[in-house]
């Protein structure tokens, strides 16, 4: 399965781009006609601001179902399930690592092991990344090989803060127009 995956992968990405989007994940469960593809997409150029819409998503989903339906490929019943990555989303491949540098991220190691550090860069080739663990400070390279999952973490403290000080704008704003 896991060459399916990699295969579909390729092939889901390739789509995407074509379209316009990037895929920050994809997932693949169940087997034979109870196939479930979930696919997150995101645009290369976001920010936390503007993410996908569901309107976006639609439009994904139509194009990908047309290229599943006519190439075979999962089948013909299967679950397309296509979304917006979250604003606490996945990092799967090195170019997300390398488009977050300096973000917050929550990492689970396939070895065992949780911990939460900002991430610092990549090693030369591309095969490990440098993070700065939040609780030590102590900087740390783990090979993308060894990360079982990663997210990004957001700073709801940080979120809330803001969205008082655009309140507070708001309001003063109102009160003096």
């Amino acid at each position: 399965m896991h060459h399916r995956v990699d295969d579909l992968t390729v092939e889901v990405r390739a789509r995407l781009t074509e379209l316009g989007y990037e895929l920050a994940d994809l997932q693949l469960k169940g087997a034979g006609s109870r196939s479930r593809l979930q696919v997150r997409i995101d645009r290369p150029d976001a920010t936390r601001d503007d993410g996908i819409t569901v309107d976006e998503c639609a439009a994904v989903s139509r194009a990908l179902e047309t290229w599943l339906d006519a190439s075979g490929t999962l089948g013909e019943r299967y679950v397309l399930e296509v979304s917006s990555p979250g604003i606490e989303r996945p990092l799967r491949w090195r170019e997300h690592w390398e488009r977050f540098v300096g973000q917050p991220v929550r990492v689970r190691l396939v070895e065992g092991g949780r911990f939460q550090a900002v991430i610092e860069g990549m090693e030369p080739g591309g095969e490990a990344v440098v993070l700065r663990l939040t609780d030590s400070g102590e900087q740390r390279t783990v090979p993308l090989a060894g990360i079982r999952d990663a997210a990004l973490v957001v700073d709801w403290d940080a979120v809330e803060r803001e969205a008082n000080r655009r309140s507070e704008r708001k309001d003063a704003a109102k009160e003096h127009g």
